[in-house]
């Protein structure tokens, strides 16, 4: 009895139309070989592009081939094998030269040279018929696009959102939008990673959208996913062997389409936060520097990064950690190297956490900083009226330039259209000033809605484990408070989220 394998293929999960489903084709197949009397060993089932050779399935029925491990392959007809003539031509010849046979349900498999010129053919016709199908989805999917609708299919589905296909639009679905908060939330005020998020989600046994346990792919997808703070962009990736990402100049967006679930300050410091964690991961890491991330330079911009270097001393090997910028080498300032100092790890360290503590020593100064940030949260909305009454004054001062210019063509007297238009500009001037202003108030507004969770979760974390802190209970603190550290020469500037007034000058007696 002849030992047979069984391939079926698909190109989409929900494939039911023409008796091409799985199922069929595997029913098919198996009555036919019952009806051959062949020995069915093994069965390959898989939803994969035919226009695709490196296919899972695909992969492991090919490696039976070169094993000579069966005698047949039966598919239900050719094209489920493959839509591309190339790759039809390249597994006959593997079948030939393995002396496996290939049967198909639904026509007979000519192996003479005409057959083969034949399945080419009828191949490549195959080919060019699922790109002209490929083509017009896209093509229906970009207008449907730029027609202000979302497309069905996967770029509808969204975790913590329900897809209306009448309307080409999402709603929140709040069962799963509530998680959605939790984890940006978890990103931003606890710095924690995507790792723990994910783990975190198994622990509360949050609900997933297809009822598969959590993977850390989706966590990732839902916290750099803008469509989360109300903004939806399509046709973003180029798919093929690679996925890369398009020009944003590409991008189509449709507004209006997705509710946001999370503010735009929070989806930012989100994003912010995935560059810290990036930054900080043990992996991107060579040895434990406390103020790794931390550390700038004012001489040309750049950070300090962490280093070692072997010290020979009375025989004796010393190995010596210390922060270095990144200016003093010629890959990062090929044309001018920065003559900034290193500093020794040990003693930078020691010095700036011995600043910090004794701010910390005053958690008074922490508490009263937190008042001030709801203070200033609070006036948001007081904000943001007023900037919109001073940008509609700015367009009547507009409007009025423009009815100067039509008094000036009629011949009004040239003094009074001078002093007319110094006047208007002068108002213009006032009211561009108080903007900015204005501007600057609601960004502060809105960094003080984010900080206040944060703080008060630095207050909790102080209480708890600042007796006694260890190297990641330092670096959390560090990383919730934004610490930054500025090195100029000898002169050390410490700053933070909050105005700590930590700026100190230490006179180092040598330097790296």
């Amino acid at each position: 009895m002849k030992n047979a394998a069984i391939y079926c293929r698909v190109s989409t999960d929900n494939q039911e139309r023409e008796g091409t489903s799985l199922q069929t084709q595997l029913e098919n197949c198996l009555i036919y070989c019952q009806n051959k009397g062949y020995d069915v060993s093994y069965r390959f089932s898989e939803a994969y592009s035919g226009l695709s050779l490196e296919r899972p399935e695909m992969d492991k029925l090919r490696e039976l081939v070169r094993n000579e491990q069966i005698d047949i392959i039966v598919c239900y007809c050719l094209d489920r094998l493959s839509r591309d003539p190339v790759h039809g031509v390249i597994i006959i010849e593997e079948l030939e030269k393995h002396h496996v046979m290939l049967e198909a349900v639904t026509e007979t498999v000519d192996s003479s040279e005409v057959g083969k010129l034949i399945s080419y053919i009828r191949g490549f016709a195959s080919k060019l018929e699922a790109s002209k199908i490929r083509e017009r989805t896209m093509r229906g999917k970009r207008a449907r696009a730029l027609g202000g609708k979302i497309p069905g299919g996967g770029s509808s589905k969204l975790y913590g959102y329900d897809y209306l296909k009448g309307q080409g639009t999402r709603v929140i679905s709040e069962d799963h939008a509530q998680w959605v908060r939790k984890m940006f939330e978890w990103l931003v005020y606890e710095g924690i990673s995507s790792n723990q998020i994910l783990f975190r989600l198994r622990a509360y046994n949050a609900p997933t959208k297809s009822g598969k346990p959590w993977g850390r792919s989706t966590v990732q997808h839902i916290l750099t996913n803008p469509a989360y703070a109300g903004k939806t962009y399509l046709f973003t990736t180029v798919k093929g062997r690679r996925q890369f990402t398009r020009k944003q100049s590409d991008w189509i967006e449709i507004p209006n389409a997705t509710p946001a679930i999370i503010s735009q300050e929070l989806f930012d410091a989100a994003q912010k936060q995935l560059r810290i964690n990036q930054q900080n991961a043990a992996r991107n890491r060579k040895g434990e520097y406390l103020l790794h991330g931390h550390l700038h330079c004012r001489q040309c911009g750049r950070s300090y990064y962490g280093a070692t270097r072997t010290n020979i001393r009375n025989g004796k090997q010393y190995v010596q950690s210390y922060y270095r910028c990144k200016g003093k080498s010629r890959v990062n300032a090929p044309v001018e190297l920065c003559r900034n100092k290193g500093w020794s790890a040990r003693r930078l360290e020691a010095m700036v956490w011995a600043k910090l503590e004794e701010y910390l020593s005053k958690p008074e100064l922490i508490v009263n900083e937190l008042g001030k940030e709801r203070r200033d949260a609070d006036q948001l909305g007081i904000f943001q009226a007023e900037l919109q009454q001073v940008e509609r004054q700015l367009k009547t001062v507009d409007h009025e330039q423009h009815q100067l210019l039509q008094w000036a063509l009629k011949g009004f007297p040239e003094s009074q259209v001078e002093a007319e238009n110094k006047r208007l500009n002068k108002a213009r001037e006032t009211l561009q000033a108080h903007k900015g202003e204005l501007e600057g108030q609601i960004k502060a507004s809105q960094t003080a809605i984010i900080n206040i969770p944060k703080l008060e979760h630095t207050i909790e974390l102080l209480r708890q484990r600042l007796k006694a802190p260890d190297f990641n209970t330092k670096r959390d603190f560090i990383e919730s408070m934004g610490i930054k550290v500025w090195l100029d020469g000898e002169n050390v500037d410490i700053t933070g989220v909050i105005d700590m007034n930590l700026g100190v000058i230490v006179p180092m007696s040598s330097s790296l």
